[in-house]
């Protein structure tokens, strides 16, 4: 793995691509939601240490987790992993859009 998650590029390894693409897409839709880990917690069912393990990289949400999520935030998460490129050697690899530096850090710093 070279980067940041979940930004970080991991050559191959489909689930870890998929949870990373996830990870990434709940993290954007709850900045343009502008809802914090508590609210979509409780507006999802969702428990926020799970929401967090999953904006993280720690954990990687199971089916009625990605589902709930999806359905409170009204946008889908799961990835098209079956539409990414293939490389010469047939694998897919997801295409990462450039990082976005977090509130408060400068693009290639590490998170405090």
């Amino acid at each position: 793995m070279a980067g940041q998650w979940p930004y970080a590029v991991m050559d191959g390894y489909r689930p870890a691509q998929v949870g990373q693409a996830i990870a990434r897409a709940l993290e954007e839709a709850m900045k343009r939601k502008g809802l914090s880990a508590n609210a979509l917690a409780s507006a999802s069912g969702v428990n926020r240490q799970v929401i967090t393990n999953v904006l993280n990289g720690t954990t990687w949400p199971d089916l009625l987790t990605v589902a709930s999520l999806e359905a409170t935030l009204d946008e889908m998460l799961w990835p098209r992993h079956v539409d990414w490129p293939r490389d010469d050697d047939g694998l897919r690899h997801q295409q990462l859009p450039p990082q976005v530096p977090r509130e408060g850090e400068q693009r290639g710093s590490a998170p405090h």
